[in-house]
């Protein structure tokens, strides 16, 4: 095809799988089996289909492909971006999408749950095949409706009662506890937790799961039966308010484990602008171990999740649902501590 004729159907006509079959001297349906990776295409002839493909800069229709069957998109959908945890999870996504004929599409919600539903129905009425829902803040009995309607992996989201859709999740409760292990090791026993607000979390979300790990850990280090877990608001300014107020009591612990490194980080910045020297003053151990937590300024010792694995094992699960599993997993990663220098420093008193 020449360029004239190119710029000409260009300007006039839109590219089809017709025009691509045309172009490569072959059949609708060959064309096809080349875009599904169908079984019994030859090298050869997926030579030919692919560079008419890029010679006419062919984009095919997902509403079509999506009445025809699937539609190769995979939704994603985000509770809260700021989270510096998130961009793991979805590098393991696009890992594990990279190689097949998946593409993700990501929505960001913002914890409200009428936002929530309006994008997961939206993602249903164009046709995506799957959908992996990060710390989702609808009840179960609502997941399991939509994922009567497309397969349905949630991250961050502890029912192991769910038969109609999989959850994939580090164990939450065994991080908490390793993080008072840690801090006890240390020779801690002042120690507190930041956690959420009670609105903001429910009966199955990290947050609740990191608090009841918490609980126990402090229960079986003789540190009595409640525990101390100080509730901070999802929102900014109160959020730096509440923590600064932590930072001012005279009665502040000598240890704190933050349920995230969102707030973890936060409160580090806080004790430096006020004076607070961590580990001296405050040992600090955070949730995540997000890349931030990493750099030598921030030097944040924290629980690691490994969300590009979450994600990548998540992504694995829905495909297998994609494809015709029916049966629901229920998937646990192992977390481990990553140590640094607002746990202890070598050669300091913690004086404790």
């Amino acid at each position: 095809m020449s360029i004239e004729d190119k710029q000409k159907l260009q300007r006039n006509d839109r590219v089809t799988i017709r025009t691509v079959a045309t172009h490569a001297g072959v059949s609708v349906a060959a064309v096809s089996k080349v875009m599904r990776n169908a079984y019994g295409v030859s090298d050869a002839l997926r030579a030919r289909v692919t560079d008419s493909i890029e010679a006419l800069a062919y984009r095919p229709s997902r509403a079509a492909r999506g009445l025809r069957g699937r539609s190769f998109t995979i939704g994603v959908l985000l509770i809260d971006i700021r989270n510096p945890f998130l961009p793991e999870v979805i590098a393991g996504v696009n890992g594990v999408l990279a190689p097949s004929h998946y593409q993700a599409m990501i929505g960001v919600s913002d914890a409200r749950v009428q936002l929530e539903t309006s994008l997961i129905e939206s993602m249903i009425d164009y046709k995506m095949d799957g959908l992996i829902l990060v710390a989702p803040r609808l009840p179960s009995e609502i997941l399991a409706k939509f994922a009567v309607q497309i397969p349905i992996v949630a991250v961050g989201y502890h029912d192991a009662s769910a038969t109609a859709f999989d959850t994939v999740n580090a164990d939450d409760q065994r991080g908490a506890e390793i993080a008072v292990e840690a801090l006890l090791a240390c020779g801690y026993r002042d120690i507190e937790m930041l956690s959420l607000g009670e609105r903001q979390g429910h009966a199955v979300s990290v947050v609740r799961q990191r608090e009841i790990g918490f609980r126990r850990a402090m229960q079986r280090g003789g540190l009595g039966s409640s525990p101390a877990i100080g509730k901070i608001p999802i929102a900014s300014p109160k959020r730096e308010e509440a923590m600064r107020k932590f930072l001012s009591r005279k009665d502040r612990p000598r240890a704190v484990f933050c349920w995230s490194d969102l707030d973890a980080i936060t409160l580090l910045s806080l004790a430096m602008e006020m004076g607070v020297r961590v580990p001296e003053d405050l040992a600090v151990i955070g949730y995540d171990n997000s890349p931030t937590a990493a750099l030598g300024l921030v030097n944040l010792a924290s629980i690691d999740q490994s969300g590009r694995e979450l994600g990548q094992v998540a992504t694995r699960a829905l495909i297998s649902r994609i494809e015709g599993r029916t049966a629901s997993e229920h998937i646990f990663q192992i977390p481990s501590l990553v140590s640094r220098n607002s746990l202890t420093r070598s050669g300091n008193s913690t004086d404790k």
